[in-house]
């Protein structure tokens, strides 16, 4: 193949669309969040981790970008359209608990004071 036919591009990352997009998110989880705890609550072993995201998700100091990760698994955990549904009983939360469980070993020790918050 010849240099002519090949087609570079350029990706381009637009930072006003992308924080946009963000703070859609992050409405949603502020939306929706509390709700699914109130009422699935009793079921969820790992409700220490969601409440270490979410503040850390709610910390001023934290850059946005750094909280991208964590609204995308409270979006997933918030969700209703699930890998397994969470009204399968006793597995239902199985794959919430593996997608917070994969953000907390990505995040590592960054979280850590979030646990000790409150």
């Amino acid at each position: 193949m010849q240099n002519d036919d090949l087609q570079w591009r350029e990706i381009h990352f637009d930072e006003d669309e992308s924080r946009e997009s963000y703070e859609e998110k992050a409405r949603y989880v502020d939306a929706n969040l509390w709700e699914k705890v109130e009422k699935h609550g009793k079921k969820i072993s790992f409700l220490k981790d969601i409440q270490a995201l979410y503040r850390y998700f709610k910390d001023p100091e934290v850059q946005w970008y750094r909280k991208t990760i964590v609204v995308a698994a409270l979006i997933y955990f918030i969700s209703p359209i699930d890998m397994i549904p969470d009204i399968t009983p006793l597995i239902g939360y199985l794959d919430d608990m593996a997608v917070i469980a994969a953000v907390l070993k990505y995040m590592g020790s960054e979280l850590k004071p979030y646990y000790n918050n409150y």
